[in-house]
């Protein structure tokens, strides 16, 4: 168990963390310049990356044994890669999926 003073200093230390991660871009590189080509080429590559990475994290473990291990995921994820073709919303897929997928997992599977 943390004391509050520890407590306190990890909060001081994500919340540190965490601002400087967002104004690392503004510190590094000039409103009026434009960001080197690494950056730009990151910026188009990994977002995809990482969805594709979370994917396979959350469908890591599916069993086949029966429909009811793997057909809430699957059909989830339908909807959700259906959504955000044709709405191209993130928040929208990642709503509707997650609650789409808890309604089939507590009460049609």
């Amino acid at each position: 168990m943390l004391t509050p003073t520890q407590a306190a200093l990890s909060v001081a230390v994500m919340a540190a963390v965490t601002f400087l991660t967002r104004a690392a871009p503004f510190l590094l590189f000039d409103r009026g310049d434009k960001p080197p080509r690494w950056v730009l080429s990151l910026g188009r590559i990994l977002p995809p990356a990482i969805i594709a990475m979370l994917v396979v994290y959350c469908l890591r473990g599916l069993s086949f044994a029966e429909a009811g291990l793997w057909a809430p995921h699957l059909i989830a994820s339908v909807v959700v890669v259906a959504l955000q073709w044709k709405f191209k919303n993130d928040l929208v897929s990642i709503f509707t999926g997650t609650v789409l997928y808890m309604v089939l997992v507590q009460a049609v599977f």
